[in-house]
């Protein structure tokens, strides 16, 4: 039986192993804020956490890049070593969260199923969500994880795009050609057309030719903890999930849910791209992936072609 790609935190809790059965499930914080935020993960993970959770930082258990871009996918041995760290095998039920609701955990979720670790999940509205329907939390200092053995696995190459191949898809007509990938991006709708900022300094916004603006926050719904300010995100239930699809996509829409027309999804950083591809796999799309630079790497190089308007 597969695994599912959401737990409820009720479904969560029934999993949470005994001090004995660690291995056999490994919950994941894996928070991450924009570089311009004052909130730091590791520092509320020591706080506040799941119980027998660790921390994942996706900064770290990532590749260098000559652009300097964070948490690019790692190797398969870079990979492996922080499975072994954070006491993981290959049999272990992998499940992440993080701070936001829905944010970042989609991006860690996408790195397992990359490396063909299929035995993961995300917790759908995260550690507010958790805490918002009265499940245990963890305050004391967190326990080290017992080192585990995990093999070198083997990446699917096809779950990542390049920036050779965005820019070499970018000159395609998606109206002409049915092969040609439709690229999706989630950054804002401002962004997107070059009518707000980039939150990274002396970038340009504005989006790769071709490309269309489905903005992460489509798939997510909001909501707010009673009695508190505090609000978190989950997904939207499937029926919804479609038809914030086909709003943004149009026609492409079915072509790309049937697995006739491939599919990737950019962001600023390769982040929250992650919510996109989550969202799609769970409406059953076969063909995802995810360009890893995103817009970050795309912008920075000078011979990219930027459009600011909508065709």
């Amino acid at each position: 039986m597969s695994t599912p790609l959401l737990l409820s935190p009720s479904q969560l809790q029934q999993l949470l192993p005994s001090p004995a059965d660690t291995k056999q499930v490994s919950i994941l914080d894996s928070s991450w804020f924009m570089p311009n935020s004052p909130r730091r993960a590791n520092g509320e993970f020591q706080e506040k956490r799941v119980p027998g959770a660790q921390f994942l930082d996706l900064d770290e258990v990532a590749s260098p890049h000559e652009l300097g871009l964070k948490h690019m996918i790692p190797s398969e041995r870079h990979f492996a070593d922080a499975c072994e760290a954070l006491g993981i095998e290959p049999t272990s039920h992998v499940i992440l969260y993080d701070t936001h609701g829905v944010f970042s955990s989609p991006r860690a979720l996408f790195m397992f199923r990359a490396f063909g670790h299929e035995k993961s999940s995300i917790l759908d509205g995260g550690l507010p969500r958790w805490e918002a329907e009265g499940f245990p939390i963890e305050a004391k200092p967190p326990a080290r994880a017992r080192k585990s053995v995990y093999p070198t696995p083997v990446f699917d190459k096809g779950m990542i795009r390049s920036y050779d191949q965005m820019v070499s898809n970018s000159f395609t007509d998606l109206h002409s050609d049915p092969a040609v990938e439709l690229v999706i991006d989630a950054r804002s709708r401002g962004r997107f057309l070059g009518t707000d900022p980039e939150p990274r300094q002396g970038l340009s916004s504005g989006h790769i030719p071709h490309s269309l603006s489905l903005p992460f926050t489509a798939f997510l719904q909001t909501r707010t903890i009673p009695n508190s300010s505090v609000q978190y995100t989950t997904f939207l239930p499937l029926p919804d999930l479609r038809s914030a699809l086909v709003s943004h996509v149009g026609d492409h829409a079915e072509a790309v849910i049937q697995g006739k027309r491939p599919i990737t999804t950019s962001c600023g950083s390769g982040m929250t791209a992650g919510v996109l591809w989550l969202g799609l796999k769970l409406l059953g799309v076969p063909n995802v992936a995810l360009y890893d630079e995103s817009w970050t790497g795309y912008a920075s190089r000078a011979s990219s072609k930027i459009e600011k308007a909508v065709n």
